[in-house]
């Protein structure tokens, strides 16, 4: 994400403070790019029109932002912008292209237009490339002539993400800058086959003892079996819930990189469990609470269609004490129906 408030001084960067927050906070959420964007939209305009009303004028008059995610298992970029510049993609080779991602108003300017995400699939080994406008415009030089310089400058292949910055201040920045200027430069990286693994899970119960076996074999052979009680447990769980109370198509993805081990079983449902404290008198309702305990992150990523709920576990901290425990001991504790 990168994004630039109107104006400058201490209600400037007051505001790129709180929308900073923000966008911690709706990204935590999973939400998607045009989504989060609305949320932001709405929350500049209240923020200028109660400081309108505070200091009796016309308040901040918008923000520009541009927020994309990132999927390494697909390479694909699902980005939206809001009155903010275009990236840059920077290939494998050098050439240098900038991304066509639909266009909004800018933030807090009570448009009322729907944002757009666009999906676009990147080379492994590219650079994504975003900043601000200060960057390319200023009162010597238009946009246009600004955009040309960047992409010479961004023309240079088997540069590293700091050479990439470094190349880009040397020919644009200017000895006195007139405008806040913010680069990022990203690096994409894809995830090999072999560290992806999934299944598409049939709608009956009785299935999931399989799936629990097949995934234990799967994390032997890459070498997480410390792993394998807690990813268990937390399959069980999910795996059991969707074929329960969701629809189908029903689908489990195993991926892990250097460090984690994430967990997806995605079902056709926008329907999201809910984690509760369970009374003692309940005969359900834990199994979400044990899938918190044993995973670092968790959450739900809604879908055109349907939605996944997703797991994290760290493979450098330590591995939850299971004891004499086993997945099937731990899960037989509560009904399948209730859990």
């Amino acid at each position: 994400m990168v994004g630039d408030v109107v104006g400058h001084g201490l209600h400037a960067a007051a505001t790129m403070g709180q929308l900073r927050a923000a966008v911690h906070t709706f990204s935590a959420l999973d939400l998607c790019p045009d989504e989060l964007l609305g949320h932001l939209d709405e929350l500049v305009t209240r923020i200028d029109s109660e400081e309108s009303a505070d200091r009796d004028d016309k308040g901040v008059t918008g923000a520009t932002c541009l927020y994309g995610i990132y999927d390494p298992a697909s390479a694909t970029c699902s980005p939206a912008r809001s009155g903010h510049p275009e990236p840059a993609l920077v290939h494998p080779d050098g050439t240098v292209e900038y991304l066509r991602v639909p266009g909004s108003p800018p933030l807090g300017l009570g448009s009322g237009l729907p944002f757009e995400t666009a999906e676009l699939t990147l080379p492994e080994g590219s650079r994504l490339v975003l900043y601000t406008d200060g960057l390319v415009e200023d009162r010597g030089r238009s946009i246009d002539s600004g955009l040309e310089a960047l992409r010479a400058a961004l023309a240079r292949p088997g540069r590293t993400s700091e050479e990439t910055c470094q190349d880009v201040f040397d020919a644009l920045l200017p000895a006195r800058p007139s405008d806040d200027i913010a680069l990022l430069v990203a690096r994409t990286h894809l995830l090999d086959p072999s560290q992806i693994a999934d299944w598409d899970v049939p709608g009956d119960p009785a299935v999931v003892a399989g799936i629990r076996a097949d995934v234990a074999r799967r994390l032997g052979s890459w070498g997480l079996e410390e792993l394998a009680f807690a990813t268990e447990l937390i399959i069980s769980e999910l795996v059991t819930k969707a074929i329960r109370y969701g629809t189908g198509p029903i689908r489990l993805r195993l991926l892990h990189d250097r460090d984690s081990l994430i967990c997806e079983v995605a079902d056709g449902s926008s329907t999201a469990p809910r984690l509760r404290r369970a009374a003692i008198t309940d005969e359900g309702g834990r199994g979400l609470f044990l899938v918190a305990q044993f995973a670092q992150r968790w959450g739900t990523r809604y879908l055109a269609r349907g939605k996944v709920i997703w797991t994290e576990q760290s493979l450098h901290g330590p591995a939850p004490d299971a004891g004499e425990a086993t997945a099937d001991s731990v899960l037989d504790q509560w009904d399948d129906s209730g859990g």
